[in-house]
């Protein structure tokens, strides 16, 4: 599943904490959500290409995508449903993961006072897997296909490549630009994808913006 590989990439496996601000994480990982609700055919756009719809009641046999598809409740662009499947996303998934055995959840402190997560990794092989395939492509050894462009594409909407692999973050960037905007899916999901993109991107600006605000 898209999400739970996007969600392996988040974690450091050295100190089981995350690379990256819970904020771009979530909205990442409801991108992720959504392209998967996309591809299993049960969401897609309105004919006019502005809004994302349920078109497919059929239930899913994942209840994480189930779950999340109930939430499309009304035809929405993609910033707004990329809102609305973040709530939560980052302990479903991670639950997901822990209940495959990938992944052990545990609680830690932040200074000794605020309360945090560990994520520690009990399956290296799935871990190692998903990082070698994306990595591959992020240091330019070989093309991507549909599922680590996806990938590649999220990490690049939330400005976190660079901080998920090590290389020069110039370079890096440049060849994570050319993937999310490369050939390497069908042109309805290709248009899909970059709509999520651009509605995940604008999600974290509002967050962002929201959070300083406060």
């Amino acid at each position: 599943m898209l999400h739970e590989d996007l969600m392996l990439l988040f974690i450091n496996e050295q100190n089981s904490k995350l690379r990256v601000d819970s904020s771009s994480v979530e909205n990442a990982l409801a991108g992720a959500v959504l392209i998967e609700l996309v591809n299993s055919g049960r969401v897609a756009f309105e004919p006019n290409g502005k809004k994302l719809e349920v078109v497919d009641p059929t239930p899913l046999k994942d209840s994480l995508l189930q779950e999340s598809v109930s939430r499309i409740d009304k035809p929405m662009k993609p910033q707004k449903a990329v809102e609305r499947l973040r709530k939560k996303v980052r302990d479903n998934v991670s639950a997901q993961l822990e209940s495959r055995g990938v992944v052990q959840v545990k609680p830690r402190k932040v200074f000794g006072i605020f309360p945090a997560k560990s994520y520690v990794i009990t399956d290296e092989r799935a871990s190692e897997r998903v990082r070698k395939a994306v990595g591959e492509v992020v240091h330019g050894y070989r093309g991507a296909d549909a599922h680590t462009g996806a990938l590649i594409t999220l990490l690049y909407a939330v400005k976190s490549v660079h901080k998920v692999f090590e290389d020069d973050k110039r370079e890096m960037n440049k060849r994570a630009k050319d993937v999310a905007a490369g050939n390497w899916a069908g042109d309805a999901v290709r248009r899909a994808v970059e709509a999520i993109q651009a509605g995940v991107v604008a999600a974290t600006a509002a967050a962002a913006a929201a959070s300083q605000g406060g």
